[in-house]
């Protein structure tokens, strides 16, 4: 099972540290928007839709980085988002940082459903179904 995303950006001043390479942690800030991309265009709701309509919230579980190549200010980057597993709790994906054909970062990430109060909650079929 593999749904693919694609999410560009570039990378800005802010992003690296004073050699002009990007700090390790702006990662982070790189996939979780190129997730919330994935997610407003699977199921055509952002993220307050989902808990105001839906009381669904995804939660980062666990994620495994592995950095191979830096990226440098003004690189322009892609990431592709792959659907790896889904339950109705629980989605894992797979996240590559790229710059062109160069692999750059690898992520394992696995988001679980939660509801406004915390507790673990199924995503409705109809949601479950367009991702």
């Amino acid at each position: 099972m593999s749904k693919n995303h694609i999410y560009k950006t570039k990378v800005y001043y802010e992003d690296t540290d004073a050699g002009g390479i990007v700090y390790y942690a702006k990662y982070l800030h790189f996939i979780e928007r190129a997730r919330s991309e994935m997610i407003y265009q699977q199921l055509s709701l952002s993220h307050k839709q989902l808990k105001n309509d839906h009381d669904v919230i995804f939660v980062v579980r666990s994620c495994n980085i592995k950095y191979l190549k830096p990226a440098n200010f003004e690189d322009k980057l892609q990431i592709n988002t792959n659907i790896s597993n889904k339950t109705a709790v629980r989605l894992n994906l797979v996240q590559e940082v790229r710059r062109g054909t160069e692999l750059l970062v690898v992520a394992e990430v696995e988001l679980a459903v939660i509801d406004s109060k915390g507790t673990v909650r199924k995503l409705p079929a109809n949601l479950l179904k367009k991702i």
